[in-house]
């Protein structure tokens, strides 16, 4: 058995402000979890889970954000007055533009009401059949050592491979790429931004998690406690994520 990448789950300190930004972002449904704790973002019409896409949960933590994130989205647009579009409605939501020493690139760089860093990409066609969510990019030191571990961990094909950057999509071929790229910056606190792996119907979580670790992965302690239905885990550069009950 395998698993496949099916949530990002975003920290924040107030997931109903932050849970309503990306909704209405991203075009999608939000209902609450959790009151207070947890807001669940959805885009209508697609039972969870759907390769199509990739879900995200607003988590409320007590910690501000205090460094760049290593994990952010990139949103897809299909044309240049698309693009300045949705940087205007975007803007006009409450993002603002962010500065993390992109210089003059095609794509524009804003953070969201907390601050998390996120791209509009320009149109790129490999871009064009992503839905909205374009690709979750994931900062790492060796893109070829992070790519072997997400390929394996995952039912995610890999695409591309250099020393620079690696791209996997999932093996259904639809839905947002998982991008990593190499950087100079390593990680020096927990992420706010993090990936949720979810093993198929019929699967078993404990297997799936002694699989990952022979892979390279370890346990974290996140004060999440015993009696939670997932494992924290760390991927070999530190990233955490989790491993959800199968469904």
């Amino acid at each position: 058995m395998t698993m496949r990448l099916v949530q990002i789950a975003m920290n924040a300190q107030d997931d109903s402000t932050l849970g309503r930004f990306w909704a209405q972002a991203l075009g999608w449904d939000s209902s609450v979890e959790v009151p207070g704790v947890v807001t669940n973002l959805e885009p209508e019409g697609l039972a969870y889970p759907d390769p199509a896409t990739v879900y995200i949960d607003v988590i409320t933590v007590p910690e501000p954000k205090t460094v760049k994130n290593r994990v952010h989205v990139d949103l897809a647009t299909t044309s240049p007055a698309h693009h300045a579009e949705l940087v205007a409605r975007l803007q006009g939501l409450g993002a603002t533009p962010a500065d993390v020493g992109q210089g003059d690139v095609p794509w524009t760089v804003l953070a969201d009401p907390e601050g998390n860093e996120f791209c509009v990409a320009e149109p790129r066609e490999s871009y064009r059949d992503t839905g909205p969510i374009a690709a979750i990019v994931a900062d790492c030191t060796d893109p070829r050592a992070m790519a072997r571990f997400w390929d394996e961990a995952t039912d995610w094909t890999l695409h591309e491979v250099t020393d620079g950057h690696a791209v996997l999509r999932s093996g259904k071929g639809v839905g947002p790429y998982l991008r990593l790229v190499r950087t100079p910056d390593v990680k020096t606190v927990k992420n706010r931004v993090h990936l949720d792996l979810r093993p198929y119907p019929g699967g078993d979580r404990a297997a799936e998690v002694a699989r990952v670790r022979a892979l390279g992965a370890t346990d974290i302690d996140l004060g999440q406690g015993e009696d939670v239905p997932w494992t924290c885990l760390v991927d070999p550069e530190g990233n955490e994520f989790d491993v959800l009950a199968p469904a």
